[in-house]
């Protein structure tokens, strides 16, 4: 009998994987909403216009257990997947490359809808393109996936911050003003053109020739180590791997507290963040995907985690159900609230917003086997429509 490919089945998802996806949408979120509201992410000066006490320690809380934290995390997780769909597609004898190409090439569809109509900080593009590189990787052993990773970020955190260490006294105090105006104009107040043609030179500034290496090694050894961590199977079955596990767990909390909490006590030094956020980053998003692998080990951590698994399931929806929320709160053609919520009040639409989509995709899976974009994703990939609707008797409970 021919075999097809096909999406995995509901009764062999992984929970705290479904859960780690999730907890990489709140985080991501809790970073971009900042960004969304204000330019100052990509122009600087944001201790100037928010000068307060409690602007200055929620952004500190956020830099130390969001700031480059949970893209990592979901570029981990982004890794996992392809090398979990790979080896489902060889159990069948059947050929992964046009499938999985077929799937980045979706994603690259989604990710230039997203990045230039809804928003410049989009990562669906930068995905789905330096996904491609992994194709160079899938036959490729162990060893030589994690010798690559560490390569990589080497070549990016080593050299980089010895430079920046070496100028560090010209470094910090720097901002565009006339940018960051622009930016206020056009998005508070310009019209729909406006906000397209503000975010497409945001989005140029951003990825610029000089930024996409950085960008590269920074995704590129994440989705190596999502690769393989996949195929040592720690996180299909943890009770067989919990010594590595655990051992994994305390090495990177520690480093991620040294690098990531570390540098607040000798003043938190300009020169020292790209090894701030490439070395704390990454290990604190293998720290929080472990911890919530070990949470699905007992009653107790199962309830905590288990509003997360809803989310996490519907995660490409959510993520641009994000960025629709802000688009429509902070631009001109909404509520033209750009440039006016504090960091403080960031948190709050965060808070707010992760919690509707907590019970919004709760709701939607009791009906559906699938978030609307992922069933779209998901039919365009395996060129076959996927059902939908659940059957009352397939309904969740």
């Amino acid at each position: 009998m021919k075999q097809h490919a096909t999406p995995l089945k509901e009764s062999d998802r992984l929970n705290w994987i479904d859960a780690a996806r999730g907890l990489a949408i709140l985080g991501i979120f809790m970073v971009n909403v900042p960004a969304f509201n204000a330019p100052f992410f990509l122009y600087g000066g944001e201790e100037h216009f928010w000068p307060s006490l409690t602007s200055d320690a929620v952004q500190t809380m956020i830099d130390i257990f969001f700031q480059a934290s949970f893209y990592t995390l979901f570029s981990l997780m982004f890794g996992f997947g392809l090398q979990m769909m790979k080896d489902r597609l060889d159990q069948k004898g059947m050929n992964y490359r046009p499938v999985l190409l077929r799937r980045l090439a979706i994603l690259i569809g989604f990710g230039l809808i997203h990045s230039f109509l809804i928003w410049h900080g989009d990562i669906l593009l930068s995905y789905g393109v330096f996904g491609l590189v992994l194709f160079a990787f899938f036959n490729r052993s162990k060893r030589t996936l994690l010798l690559w990773a560490y390569s990589l970020l080497a070549i990016l955190v080593i050299p980089l911050t010895l430079s920046l260490y070496a100028i560090r006294d010209r470094l910090g105090g720097f901002y565009n003003l006339e940018a960051i105006n622009a930016a206020k104009r056009n998005y508070g107040e310009g019209s729909l053109l406006d906000i397209w043609q503000q975010n497409a030179a945001d989005w140029t500034y951003a990825n610029n020739m000089g930024s996409i290496p950085f960008l590269a090694f920074s995704l590129i050894p994440m989705f190596l180590f999502g690769m393989y961590v996949a195929r040592e199977r720690w996180l299909y079955e943890p009770d067989q791997h919990l010594a590595s596990i655990k051992k994994w767990w305390g090495i990177t909390g520690i480093v991620f507290l040294l690098f990531k909490a570390g540098p607040y006590f000798y003043g938190n030094p300009e020169w020292f963040q790209l090894m701030q956020d490439n070395v704390g980053g990454t290990a604190s998003a293998i720290f929080y995907v472990l911890s919530l692998t070990l949470m699905s080990r007992t009653s107790v951590g199962r309830r905590i985690i288990n509003p997360l698994r809803w989310v996490g399931r519907m995660s490409l929806t959510n993520y641009i159900f994000q960025s629709l929320v802000c688009f429509l709160l902070f631009y001109s053609v909404g509520f033209g609230l750009y440039g006016q919520i504090s960091p403080f009040l960031s948190v709050v639409i965060v808070l707010v917003v992760f919690t509707s989509q907590v019970f919004l995709s709760k709701a939607w899976l009791k009906k559906f086997r699938f978030g609307p974009l992922e069933w779209l994703w998901r039919t365009l990939t395996y060129r076959q429509k996927q059902p939908l609707q659940r059957s009352m008797k397939g309904r969740l409970k």
